[in-house]
C-alpha cells in the first residue's frame, strides 16, 4: 500500500504519541534529503540516460537483495549480477524479476522488503501486491514507466527533493562525471552532487593490485610514489583535485578502528610492502597509521574525516571469485574503538578543526563505546546505523542508547549508503518516522516541550548533516 493510505506507517502505536508523532513527523515530510554518504554511480546523473529494465534497476544491483536468495539457493548469476570468471549469468529482465519474485516471500519483516515495497508505490506509483501471480503485471508497469521522461535520472532527483548527493570515488578515478556534472551546473564545489575522497584501494596492502594502484596513483598525480614521501604527496594532491570536484569529505573502510603513528617506520614498511615482503600485521598497522596522516591532511585541507570499520570483505570466498567485490559476500565482526581510536584521539581529538564521523558494524558499541566517545571529544560525531544496521528496529535502538550520552548534536544525520538511486527518498523517510517515534515519546513522558522536539527533528533531519558534512553555508 502507498504511504498516503497508511500514513503512520512505524509510527507509535499507542494513540497519544502517535498523535504527537505525526505533527513531529508533518514537519520534516517534505524537507530536502541531504545524502553525504552513498554509492551512486555519477554517470547515472552525468549521462542522463533513461533507466534499463526493472530488473537491471532494482534487483541485479542491489546486494541486499540477491545475498537473500543466495542463502535459500538461488545462484547470483541466475539474477544477472555479473560475473568475473566468465560463468553465465541471465541478462533478461522479465526472467530474473519472475525469479526473485518467486522468492518474496524470504524478505518478509525485512528493511528490505519495506524499502522495496515503498520504492514500488511512491517512486513508481505502482500499487499492485507483489506476488508470484502478479510479477508480469508489476514489471510491465515499471517498464513503462522507465520508458517516461519524468523517470529519467534527473528529473527523479529533482522530485525526490535532494539538495545534496555525495557519491564515492577513488583516487584513481579521473573524476570526469563529477566534471561534466559540474559543467552542466549540478557538480562541482557548492554543488547538487559531489565526490567523496575513498583511498581505501591504495592504503589496504591486502587489496587487490594495491601496488599497481600505487604505481598508477603516481602515474596519475606526476609523484614518485616510489617512496613514501611521494605517495603521501600523490594523496595530497588528489584530495585537492577531489576538493575541487566539490568533495567535503574523505571515506576509509577499514577493518579495525585502529589508529597508530609509526613515525619514521611507516616509510620502511611501505618500502617492505613495495617490495612484496609485507609481514603478517602489516596491513593493519599500515592502516591505522594512515588514519593517523589522513587526520593530518584533514586539519590542512578541511575535508571531513569518515571511519566506516568491521566489514570483513568478501568472507564468502566462492562469492567474491565468481562475482567480484560489493555483491553480499561481506559480515560484520566484533570492533573495539576505546583504544583503537586512542592515538588519534590524543594528538587530535580536541582540536574542533577535524571533524571525525564514526560508523559501526557492531551494535553493542552504541552505548559502551561511540556516545560516550562522541559526547566526550570535540572532533568526534556519530554516524547513524549503516549497512547490517540500517533498519527501523536499529533506528529506533541507535537513539534510545546513544541520546542520554551523547545527545542528538554529537550525531551527524543519517545517511542512505546506497547504490540504488530510487531508495533514496524511501530510506531518508523511515529515518524521519522513526525520530519522530522517538521524540514523541519524549514528549509524551514530559522529557521535552514539544517546541524543542520539533526544532530537533528538523536539525536531524536536515541541518545536522548539512553543517557537520559542511554543505553550503551553514557549514
Amino acid at each position: 500500500m502507498p504511504t498516503s493510505t497508511r500514513p503512520d506507517l512505524l509510527l507509535p502505536a499507542e494513540p497519544g504519541q502517535r498523535a504527537l508523532a505525526r505533527e513531529l513527523y508533518a514537519l520534516v515530510e517534505q524537507l530536502p534529503i541531504i545524502s553525504p554518504h552513498g554509492h551512486v554511480d555519477p554517470a547515472l546523473l552525468a549521462e542522463d540516460q533513461p533507466f534499463p529494465d526493472p530488473s537491471q534497476l532494482l534487483i541485479v544491483p542491489d546486494h541486499y537483495l540477491t545475498r537473500m536468495l543466495l542463502s535459500q539457493g538461488v545462484a547470483p548469476g541466475e539474477l544477472g549480477v555479473p560475473s568475473r570468471d566468465g560463468s553465465p549469468v541471465q541478462t533478461d529482465g522479465r526472467t530474473i524479476w519472475r525469479r526473485f519474485v518467486e522468492h518474496w516471500h524470504l524478505f518478509r519483516g525485512t528493511p528490505s522488503r519495506l524499502w522495496l515495497e515503498q520504492t514500488l508505490t511512491e517512486v513508481f506509483g505502482v500499487h499492485t501486491r507483489l506476488s508470484a501471480q502478479t510479477a508480469d503485471e508489476v514489471y510491465d508497469a515499471l517498464a513503462a514507466k522507465l520508458a517516461e521522461p519524468d523517470f529519467r535520472p534527473r528529473a527523479l532527483f529533482e522530485r525526490f527533493n535532494i539538495e545534496v548527493l555525495a557519491t564515492t570515488e577513488s583516487p584513481l578515478d579521473d573524476l570526469g562525471r563529477h566534471a561534466k556534472l559540474a559543467a552542466d551546473g549540478w557538480g562541482g564545489p557548492g554543488g547538487r552532487v559531489v565526490t567523496t575522497f575513498r583511498p581505501d584501494n591504495v592504503v589496504d596492502l591486502a587489496f587487490e593490485d594495491w601496488s599497481a594502484n600505487v604505481d598508477r596513483l603516481g602515474e596519475i598525480t606526476g609523484e614518485d610514489t616510489g617512496t613514501y614521501a611521494g605517495y603521501l604527496a600523490a594523496l595530497r594532491s588528489r584530495r585537492e583535485a577531489f576538493i575541487a570536484a566539490g568533495a567535503t569529505s574523505s571515506d576509509h573502510g577499514h577493518l579495525t578502528a585502529r589508529t597508530l603513528d609509526l613515525g619514521a617506520d611507516a616509510a620502511t614498511l611501505f618500502d617492505r610492502a613495495r617490495r612484496g615482503r609485507a609481514e603478517p600485521g602489516d596491513t593493519e598497522a599500515f592502516q591505522a597509521h594512515m588514519l593517523m596522516e589522513f587526520a593530518r591532511m584533514s586539519l590542512d585541507d578541511g575535508l571531513v574525516m569518515q571511519l566506516h570499520p568491521g566489514a570483513v570483505r568478501n568472507h564468502n570466498r566462492w562469492l567474491h571469485t565468481r562475482h567480484g567485490r560489493d555483491v553480499g559476500g561481506d559480515i560484520p565482526q566484533v570492533t573495539e574503538y576505546v583504544h583503537a581510536l586512542a592515538p588519534l584521539l590524543d594528538a587530535y581529538g580536541n582540536d574542533s578543526r577535524l571533524r571525525v564521523v564514526l560508523y559501526t558494524l557492531d551494535e553493542d558499541t552504541f552505548t559502551r563505546e561511540l556516545a560516550p566517545l562522541a559526547g566526550g571529544y570535540a572532533a568526534l560525531w556519530l554516524g547513524a546505523p549503516w549497512w547490517f544496521l540500517d533498519s527501523p528496529e536499529v533506528l529506533r535502538r541507535f537513539r534510545e542508547t546513544v541520546t542520554e550520552t551523547a545527545g542528538f548534536y554529537n550525531t551527524a544525520g543519517f545517511v542512505d549508503d546506497t547504490r540504488a538511486f530510487c531508495s533514496i527518498p524511501v530510506r531518508h523517510d523511515v529515518a524521519r518516522r522513526v525520530d519522530a517515534g522517538f521524540l514523541a515519546r519524549l514528549v509524551a513522558e514530559h522529557r521535552l516541550p514539544m517546541d524543542e522536539a520539533a526544532e530537533t527533528i528538523v536539525d536531524l533531519a536536515y541541518r545536522l548533516p548539512k553543517r557537520v558534512f559542511k554543505f553550503g553555508e551553514s557549514a
